[in-house]
């Protein structure tokens, strides 16, 4: 009997973790280059159920399987683009991607599914490379961002929202001289002076080639948990390019998460109510049957 009510409390904490995840998606909205992050539930280990005594004309007797109920096993950004939004700044910035990966084997792309991953048929799993603005925290660590709303500092600094130092593509902090009106950036990353002429200094766009190896750390910035994963700066043979004066919306789809809040609560409720009804059957079994 117990083992009922462990499989209904599991599904309500793993469906708590689910409406958790949900509402942070829904929280961001509105953030600049957030990505959208989804929970992954999985049953556990099914069991083979036996019967103790078989016969010579079924001597397995088997009964069939039977798991105890799920778990998050864990949770999982989607790094899909979301939709550009032009605000006409001279700081703001965006990245239009989509790096290929070909098959050594047969020379075509992989065919990478909604998450930037292939599974080919030996298991193995391979990544969509993904672009971000590399920046530099406060204590000097590298660090990944795709929201692009830069501003500059009264010393020239061209600094993230959250305050880190923008790099470029010699991890090197980039510093302006001049008004911040009065420079552009080209496709491939590069700052041009008002008269259009190149500084040398190209926008940090680090391309992660492991990007579900990234740690999401807060104000939109996320770090390496492998330091030896593979991580390059953009080139101009990349299908990738940066678009000035505009941003990344976020990529969480508002229908979608409203549809999975929905789902974690009703799924709660009935966990919940498998719960209650083994409390009132315990409750019968030690109050009266136990009189008897």
């Amino acid at each position: 009997m117990l083992r009922g009510l462990y499989t209904a409390a599991s599904g309500m904490m793993t469906q708590e973790l689910r409406h958790q995840t949900v509402t942070q998606n829904i929280a961001n909205l509105n953030t600049t280059g957030y990505k959208a992050t989804n929970s992954v539930q999985r049953s556990f280990p099914e069991v083979l159920v036996s019967m103790i005594g078989g016969n010579e004309s079924n001597p397995s007797r088997k009964i069939g399987k039977f798991n105890t109920g799920v778990y998050a096993e864990e949770s999982i950004a989607l790094y899909t683009e979301g939709a550009l939004r032009q605000t006409f700044k001279t700081t703001d910035f965006a990245m239009v991607s989509s790096f290929v990966v070909q098959n050594p084997a047969t020379g075509e792309p992989y065919p990478f599914d909604a998450s930037g991953r292939y599974v080919d048929d030996n298991g193995e799993v391979i990544y969509r490379p993904e672009g971000f603005f590399t920046v530099q925290n406060e204590n000097g660590d590298t660090r990944y961002t795709r929201n692009g709303s830069f501003r500059v500092s009264p010393e020239g600094n061209l600094l993230s929202e959250g305050g880190y130092q923008v790099l470029d593509n010699n991890n090197t902090p980039i510093v302006l001289t001049g008004p911040s009106s009065q420079f552009t950036v080209n496709e491939q990353g590069e700052i041009l002076d008002a008269s259009g002429n190149g500084t040398g200094i190209v926008l940090g766009v680090s391309v992660v080639s492991r990007p579900h190896d990234l740690i999401r750390e807060g104000n939109g910035v996320f770090r390496m948990s492998n330091p030896d994963s593979d991580v390059r700066f953009m080139q101009v043979t990349d299908n990738a390019i940066v678009r000035q004066g505009f941003i990344e919306a976020s990529n969480v789809d508002p229908t979608q998460s409203m549809v999975e809040l929905n789902a974690a609560l009703r799924a709660y409720e009935t966990n919940q109510r498998i719960v209650q009804y083994y409390d009132k059957t315990l409750e019968k079994a030690v109050n009266e049957i136990g009189r008897v």
